[in-house]
């Protein structure tokens, strides 16, 4: 079968989203298709490097010049199993080499997610995550001399409601080869961060043990509102090691300014009594932590000046090893492997891995809309959140609005809390209307007003006052006349009266309420018949919103629900001709433990569409990095 076909064809591929299935590509959509524009948040390269114990010695493993990851040695030492994403930008498989970077061999070829492998103590099989069957993360074994493949968490009774979360993480095998352990948030909520008043979800983990061959499934450790991760056992096989930390710190972890105010520690539990014993102490984030002997455990700290490697054995110095990830030691603790990321760097256009035989993906910046002669309108938030148009491959580029000249608090801009936001054409392609202010977190601490400026960078003036309400994300009516927006209170005020959808008048500059709910992100259909956005709905006796897709006439009758998972969904838009809608959900859950990502807020994020009403949604990417803002190519646009 053709890899990329797994999201559209075969039946086994099919995952409930919510109750019902995603439906299977349509016939007559199969034929050569435009170009899928979307924004991954990730990094744009790793590679994996190898060196002794104390830093000493560093040299490449491997250097596929694109994305390698998630490295561990064999028992014996000799081999060491690693992520690569050497087939396509998106698209992870299993890799093993010679510990000397020698006899590179692939060992899983799939469309899904295949990641953070583990060799069996006898060197020969290996488990590891998956989305394949399903696209939810579960662990999966592989016999390497037979290649056949088993699925160790998707038989019933192991797998939780299909509604929440319910991924399976970081495999780990006893060293009798017998149980595998692993971290899974299977039957938690889907909550957001703050208490639940966030719209980033955050992980509740618990550690779980399986036999090899399928039986034996319980849970080993757990704590209410905390999560538990990475566990490995010990020399002898009587304790499973894991990282402990508050499940609100699962969020908190991805934000650089967040990071140095959490902790974490390093516990062990006893498989056969439960009894916990905490390793560590004290504040920091520490995680990736692996025995070295009965006695001494290893651990990583992550984030801020402290940041290196750690010894529970007295008298050790830590190890500084700048940029440092996803650590693991030797089995005689003599050697360590790791992967650097580098950050930024990405291109207008890249090429990216298609899940769609019939339609090529690739990069953009964030909110990407077309104007009727295939001109693209995007904010540059890889640079300074200005507003730039060019066409779809990134040429014929020119700034519009620079966000220099906007008077801005500049660091909120370096943090990607302010700036000019989520551009839209007007019909005529003549105008591009936009947000210009604070925005996310920031939005009810600060200003933001509507803006437009023609095409060429002339005549931009403000149409909306700042001193009301934070106005944006805009977008134009059919006829050119009006603009839909989101407002929001300043400062936390006049919730009842400011918040929700206005229309604006572009003639006479009058405002109406078009809603009051806890909605964003509107945009009219082409046809200019009804406005799409998100709503969150807060969920009976919590502080949580569920966010879901809407839609409403522009006279605001005949409100529709479009999606109803528990998960977060949004970042919706039109297709070209308002058949279908393209949106980012967390329903396929998370493909790895939050807390190893770095900056990358949504992790959980895939990519979605379905029908304008509703009908026959269906997975478009299936990452282990947030995808977003999406946006198809209209024909003709790339020349």
């Amino acid at each position: 079968m053709d890899r990329r076909k797994f999201l559209g064809g075969a039946s086994a591929s099919l995952v409930a989203f919510g109750q019902q299935p995603l439906a299977v590509l349509a016939a007559e959509e199969r034929k050569k298709q435009g170009v899928l524009l979307l924004n991954r948040i990730g990094p744009v390269a790793s590679q994996i490097y190898i060196a002794n114990a104390d830093g000493s010695g560093e040299r490449k493993l491997v250097d596929s010049g694109t994305l390698d990851y998630n490295a561990s040695f064999s028992a014996d030492g000799q081999w060491i199993v690693f992520t690569s994403e050497r087939d396509g930008l998106g698209n992870s498989n299993i890799y093993r080499a010679r510990a000397d970077g020698t006899q590179a061999e692939r060992l899983t070829d799939s469309p899904a997610v295949d990641d953070a492998a583990v060799f069996s103590p006898d060197g020969g099989k290996i488990a590891f995550v998956s989305t394949r069957d399903g696209f939810r993360a579960n662990i999966w074994t592989l016999d390497l001399r037979t290649r056949k493949l088993r699925n160790l968490t998707g038989a019933k009774g192991v797998q939780g409601r299909s509604d929440l979360p319910n991924g399976f993480f970081r495999p780990a095998w006893s060293p009798d080869g017998r149980w595998i352990a692993f971290s899974s948030d299977r039957n938690t909520e889907w909550k957001g961060h703050h208490d639940g008043a966030g719209w980033e979800h955050t992980q509740e983990l618990s550690i779980y043990v399986i036999r090899a061959d399928g039986t034996g499934f319980r849970r080993v450790a757990s704590r209410p509102e905390h999560c538990l991760g990475s566990p490995k056992w010990s020399p002898d096989g009587k304790r499973i090691l894991f990282y402990e930390t508050l499940a609100e710190y699962t969020y908190w972890v991805l934000r650089p300014d967040l990071l140095p105010q959490i902790e974490s520690q390093i516990v062990s539990v006893d498989v056969a009594t439960g009894q916990r014993t905490v390793h560590t102490s004290g504040p920091g984030m520490k995680l990736g932590a692996q025995y070295i002997s009965n006695d001494e455990i290893v651990y990583r700290r992550k984030g801020g000046p402290a940041a290196g490697l750690y010894s529970t054995a007295a008298g050790k110095t830590p190890v500084k090893i700048d940029r440092l990830r996803t650590p693991a030691w030797s089995p005689d603790g003599r050697q360590l492997v790791y992967e650097k990321f580098t950050w930024g760097g990405w291109k207008q256009d890249q090429p990216l891995y298609s899940w769609d035989a019939d339609r090529e993906y690739r990069y953009t910046d964030v909110w990407p809309a077309f104007s009727r002669d295939g001109m693209l309108v995007l904010t540059a938030k890889g640079e300074n959140s200005s507003v730039d148009i060019m066409r779809p491959d990134g040429s014929e580029r020119k700034r519009i609005y620079d966000v220099a000249q906007s008077g801005l608090d500049p660091v909120l801009v370096k943090r990607g809390l302010a700036g000019a936001f989520f551009p839209v054409w007007s019909p005529d392609g003549e105008w591009v209307v936009f947000g210009l202010g604070n925005w996310f977190t920031e939005r009810g601490k600060g200003s933001a007003k509507l803006m437009r400026v023609r095409r060429d960078g002339s005549g931009a003036e403000v149409l909306t006052d700042d001193t009301v309400f934070n106005a944006g994300f805009p977008s134009y009516s059919a006829d050119g006349q009006e603009v839909v927006f989101r407002a929001w209170p300043r400062d936390g005020q006049g919730y009842d009266k400011q918040m929700g959808l206005r229309v604006l008048n572009l003639e006479t500059r009058q405002v109406r309420v078009l809603t009051t709910g806890y909605d964003n992100l509107p945009i009219w259909s082409p046809d200019g018949g009804r406005i799409m956005f998100t709503r969150g709905v807060k969920k009976e006796g919590s502080k949580w919103s569920n966010f879901d897709i809407y839609t409403v006439r522009p006279d605001g009758t005949d409100l529709r629900r479009l999606t109803t998972s528990e998960a977060s969904d949004g970042h919706a838009v039109w297709t070209n001709g308002g058949k279908q809608i393209l949106w980012n959900s967390a329903i396929a859950g998370y493909r790895d433990e939050a807390c190893l990502y770095d900056q990358t807020f949504q992790p959980y994020g895939q990519l979605f569409i379905m029908d304008a009403d509703g009908r026959n949604k269906r997975q478009l990417t299936d990452s282990i990095w947030e995808d977003s803002t999406p946006q198809y190519t209209p024909p003709g646009s790339r020349g």
